[in-house]
């Protein structure tokens, strides 16, 4: 308990300073002309999840009014973090969004690499707690899209998919070393998509109203140098309803389906921030997913928000055998508004999960 009000004293001092520094943090150039081209915010990074323990790092968001999705006003953006963790993981994240033609083309992008100590139960929605084992693992994401705006709220495009996976590090005696882990030394999942999406949220990082649907189908192929070939089909489904003037009620439905041969890292995984909070990040691992969750968020200051939680999920080899042992979570927490003039939120949340499964989760915006 100790640990925990020190670490949210900290993380309150932290939001005071970056607020101190907020006018020499931006950078602008206007080399294009009168008009701002290019705005900067710099911001030190700190996170808690049952995955990485403590993080810390540094980030930078870059802004680019000149190209605006004049559709519904949100301006190009590029988010670059470097994080390094108590449990010695490393990451360095790569994030543009450009808008082209004034909205009605985007290119988004995403390039991640990590080294990442991991703990690995096996396959199935059934595992062992006493199956636990440790990992280490090298990998390098891309992934690039390219949709063209359907009016007035639909984009359709196409995605690149290439991760490259070296597990460096295995358990002696291990399931990893058995060999009976597709993907348990190393994956190379390489292929391309299809993306369909309505969003007509009023803001990305938290939303008061609007929807947000989409749809992927991505198929990896050896002939794109793969090591194996597999289809993954991946539906998002959230709503926001207004419920007076300061709070909303917060609902999605998540599912993923993998078909052929799947590594583990290409598979569903149970858990963590965003999909199952209370649950350790890939807790449960297989080719199939669902996640129903819902959240009350009230707005009891300008710059503060409560919420509450619950959700229930679960993996399984088969959408046939789904519902045999679904695993609930409740939870709750707070957000605050860094800026006054922008919706970028840090959130702290407790999740519950069954048989004594917890979490604390720091982080940036909303889980969904």
């Amino acid at each position: 308990m100790k640990r925990l009000i020190h670490l949210v004293t900290f993380l309150i001092g932290l939001s005071y300073v970056s607020l101190a520094q907020e006018n020499k943090a931006v950078y602008q150039s206007d080399t294009l002309g009168s008009e701002k081209s290019i705005k900067m915010i710099g911001l030190p990074v700190a996170f808690v999840t049952p995955e990485t323990g403590f993080g810390f790092g540094g980030g930078a968001q870059f802004f680019l009014p000149k190209r605006t999705n004049i559709y519904n006003d949100r301006p190009s953006t590029a988010f670059m973090s470097i994080i390094y963790t108590a449990k010695k993981q490393l990451s360095i994240e790569f994030k543009p969004q450009i808008y082209i033609d004034r909205g009605n083309y985007l290119f988004d992008m995403a390039y991640l690499m990590k080294i990442f100590p991991n703990s690995f139960w096996g396959i199935g929605n059934k595992t062992l707690d006493e199956s636990q084992e440790q990992y280490n693992m090298i990998s390098h994401e891309l992934s690039m899209q390219f949709l063209k705006r359907l009016p007035p709220a639909l984009n359709f495009g196409f995605e690149f998919v290439f991760q490259n996976h070296n597990v460096t590090e295995v358990q002696e005696g291990g399931i990893f070393e058995s060999g009976v882990v597709l993907g348990g030394d190393k994956a190379v999942i390489s292929g391309l998509g299809i993306v369909f999406n309505l969003d007509n949220r009023d803001n990305v990082s938290s939303p008061l109203s609007g929807h947000y649907l989409q749809w992927k189908g991505r198929f990896s192929s050896e002939n794109f140098g793969a090591s194996s070939g597999f289809n993954k089909f991946i539906t998002d489904l959230r709503g926001y309803t207004p419920l007076g003037k300061k709070s909303v009620l917060a609902t999605q439905i998540y599912i993923e389906n993998s078909f052929g041969d799947t590594p583990f890292q290409g598979k569903a995984w149970f858990g963590g921030g965003e999909r199952g909070r209370g649950y350790f990040k890939g807790r449960f691992i297989d080719d199939h997913l669902y996640v129903i969750q819902a959240e009350y968020r009230a707005r009891i200051h300008p710059r503060w928000t409560l919420a509450g939680f619950g959700l229930i999920g679960e993996v399984s080899d088969l959408p046939g055998n789904f519902f045999g042992d679904i695993k609930p979570s409740f939870g709750g927490g707070a957000r605050f508004k860094i800026f006054k003039d922008q919706e970028t939120l840090i959130r702290l949340d407790i999740g519950i999960g069954e048989a004594g499964s917890s979490g604390f989760y720091v982080g940036v915006n909303e889980a969904f």
